[in-house]
């Protein structure tokens, strides 16, 4: 699609390193882990589906959003060999919210975003206690933003497709025998696709076993898209959990 100006940027990707530890320490083959996880997410910000139409506020915590929660999925992964790291993540949610908007007007609105984040970078420090990756890749949104004002006769659901350049600083911490913490960082958009994009997660992270971790922290993710009429500036912040498969 043309390329815009895009305010978008999550780079959940890079979740799937942040809600998974670490592979191990250098090898000749590839390791790999998958890890589903659960983002408890509030959301706050503007949605303005398109030119003319009525700006739906969003300022929710999470207990209002899973009231307000149609679907929701995040599956992430990561893989290394020796230096080098790849991530992925995939992520799907659906809400829908109801309220009044000037002069008192009922009004529905939805936001619906699906997100493919793919990277690759190395592992610039790798010490016993201590390990760094610096990675880049590109995200890739959809986002259906829709409203409904029944007695302004105005109902619509546009759909918006676009792509942003992502750079990303990952650390993995020693802590303690079978736990680690792991911070993530990512920033993004510069133009191309979102006007800006950025993530931070922070995670805790307990070994079960050689091949399943648990994992439990924070995450805060914001976008700044603009399009035309059409804006979407949102940020999503909460905790979030979840499970590790290695193999």
């Amino acid at each position: 699609m043309t390329t815009k100006r895009v305010g978008q940027g999550v780079w959940a990707a890079l979740l799937a390193a942040a809600c998974g530890p670490a592979a191990a320490q250098e090898s000749p083959d590839w390791v790999w882990q998958v890890t589903p996880y659960a983002w408890a997410a509030g959301v706050g910000g503007d949605i303005t589906p398109f030119g003319g139409a009525p700006t739906i506020s969003f300022d929710s915590s999470f207990s209002e959003v899973l009231e307000d929660l149609d679907a929701a999925f995040f599956l992430s992964g990561y893989a290394r060999r020796d230096r080098f790291v790849l991530l992925g993540d995939l992520s799907h949610s659906a809400s829908s919210r109801s309220g009044l908007v000037p002069p008192g007007a009922p009004a529905r609105g939805k936001l619906e975003q699906t997100s493919l984040t793919l990277a690759a970078g190395v592992r610039a420090v790798d010490e016993p206690g201590l390990s760094v990756d610096l990675l880049a890749g590109v995200r890739h949104w959809r986002i259906k933003g829709s409203v409904d004002v029944p007695l302004a006769g105005l109902s619509a659901s546009p759909t918006r497709s676009f792509t942003d350049p992502v750079l990303a600083l990952r650390a993995n911490i020693a802590l303690a025998p079978q736990w680690s913490a792991i911070l993530y960082g990512d920033f993004g958009g510069f133009g191309v696709g979102s006007e800006r994009t950025g993530q931070v997660v922070a995670t805790l992270n307990r070994q079960l076993s050689d091949r399943v971790f648990l994992s439990a922290g924070y995450r805060a993710l914001g976008v700044d898209y603009r399009d035309g009429g059409t804006r979407i500036d949102a940020t999503m912040s909460g905790p979030l959990f979840g499970v590790t498969w290695r193999f």
